[in-house]
């Protein structure tokens, strides 16, 4: 079977689809064949997901659900939204896998987070330990609600043979993030916090914690890339990690992004503020042994491309 005939006359579901990361993967489906008119993706002031009778309206005559649609900010907006972040992504997740069953849908992509992983895991992180401890603090809000989802997949499958996968994806970037301060993830804070220090003639940006903490990076490209390929390739039980398997430190991500931007001035880290996961990584065996994702885009290479799309906004 080839690509496009597994995508031939699909009907595809994808929440979240008007996002960032859900744009790219409308992007790669069209792009495998996928009909304009077959896919459907529901817009949130139509379509209450939380609410039962709007995921049975969605998943009605529809092949395969990708459910990407998710509230969640970044580390100042989960800590402050704990409970709004887990009730609105545990009722989403379970009203679409629920109705996507009832309504025979082929297969349900879930989308999870390297964030699931427990916060002092081993790294790089494997899919195998995911249970092996309570997730980051701060974020395990979000965390749990995403563990649940994975729960109810496993679950379904193994009482009603319902084909549900989850993958964990690392943290995305690229052209098309949101820059909202309020929802904002790390690279898109930084780009903004330092082309907004050279508008002002500031020779300095104020950065969250000590810079120690690491983290792995996922161009969104290549995200939507493996996630597209997990829905043609891959029908197991388990997790699957979707990420590039590198690390870097906030510091020297801090540099490089200055670096990029030309940018010489002083970056001031604020210890007060909260850090997060001390380190963040992925082992990524899996996603190439199961439906032979490898991410492409080097980091710096993906960053040049974010800033450039920044500055020609």
């Amino acid at each position: 079977m080839t690509m496009n005939d597994f995508w031939k006359n699909k009907r595809v579901l994808v929440t979240g689809g008007a996002g960032f990361l859900g744009k790219a993967v409308v992007k790669k489906l069209l792009e495998r064949g996928v009909k304009e008119d077959g896919i459907f993706i529901p817009r949130s002031r139509e379509y209450d997901l939380r609410e039962r009778e709007a995921a049975k309206t969605v998943t009605q005559n529809k092949d395969l659900v990708i459910h990407l649609a998710a509230t969640v900010g970044g580390i100042g907006f989960n800590k402050d939204n704990a409970g709004r972040v887990f009730y609105d992504n545990v009722m989403m997740a379970a009203n679409l896998i629920h109705e996507a069953w009832l309504s025979s849908v082929e297969k349900f992509v879930g989308i999870g987070s390297i964030v699931e992983h427990p916060e002092f895991a081993p790294v790089p992180f494997r899919e195998e330990g995911l249970w092996d401890g309570y997730p980051d603090k701060i974020n395990s809000s979000y965390a749990l609600a995403k563990r649940f989802m994975l729960a109810q997949s496993q679950f379904y499958r193994q009482q009603y043979g319902f084909n549900a996968i989850h993958l964990l994806s690392a943290n995305l970037y690229g052209p098309g993030d949101n820059l909202d301060p309020r929802f904002s993830y790390v690279i898109p804070a930084l780009i903004k916090k330092v082309a907004d220090a050279k508008e002002e003639g500031k020779n300095y940006i104020e950065a969250w914690g000590t810079g120690g903490a690491t983290r792995e990076f996922l161009y969104v490209e290549d995200a939507a890339e493996g996630i597209v390929l997990a829905a043609e390739k891959y029908n197991g039980p388990e997790p699957i990690n979707l990420g590039s398997g590198t690390e870097i430190s906030i510091r020297d991500l801090t540099d490089l992004i200055c670096r990029l931007m030309n940018f010489n001035g002083e970056i001031r880290w604020d210890v007060s503020s909260p850090a997060g996961q001390p380190r963040r990584v992925l082992d990524i065996t899996r996603a190439k042994e199961a439906f032979g994702f490898v991410a492409k885009t080097a980091l710096e290479d993906g960053l040049r491309k974010t800033v450039d799309w920044y500055r020609g906004r």
